[in-house]
């Protein structure tokens, strides 16, 4: 079971990595002033969600259901815990629709927002490791 665990941080990690650096991606994007410039990101954004951030996701759910059948489901924490997975989940493909509307530049949002956005998920990964390794009910 060790190496389940070992494999859902793994993918945990890589999915955060995408989770934090795809808002990054959008507050460069909405700046973008040329044409080019806008593409590009367009392509980086596509190409961070679906080959990184989607695997990983997946990943994390798969190796993490593993363990909630190993390990079982006890204690107030796990479920704090599941509803902040749901609540990055959630955040997940929220960031993927805005990956479409970029795409179609329908994207009328500035930067700031972006930047706001970008801070969410850090409050999230923060709770939920708390929550893992305190285990405060």
């Amino acid at each position: 079971m060790l190496w389940i665990k070992a494999l859902h941080i793994i993918a945990l990690v890589c999915w955060m990595a995408g989770i934090f650096y795809l808002p990054r991606l959008f507050v460069y994007h909405a700046m973008a002033e040329d044409e080019v410039g806008r593409e590009r990101f367009k392509v980086m954004e596509r190409k961070l969600y679906r080959g990184i951030m989607q695997p990983s996701m997946l990943a994390t759910i798969i190796f993490g259901l593993w363990l909630w059948l190993g390990y079982g489901f006890a204690g107030g924490w796990l479920h704090l815990k599941l509803a902040l997975v749901v609540v990055l989940l959630a955040y997940h493909f929220w960031c993927g629709q805005m990956i479409q509307r970029f795409a179609r530049d329908e994207i009328k949002r500035g930067h700031v927002f972006f930047r706001i956005m970008n801070e969410l998920p850090v409050l999230l990964l923060i709770a939920i490791v708390i929550l893992v390794v305190v285990k405060p009910f």
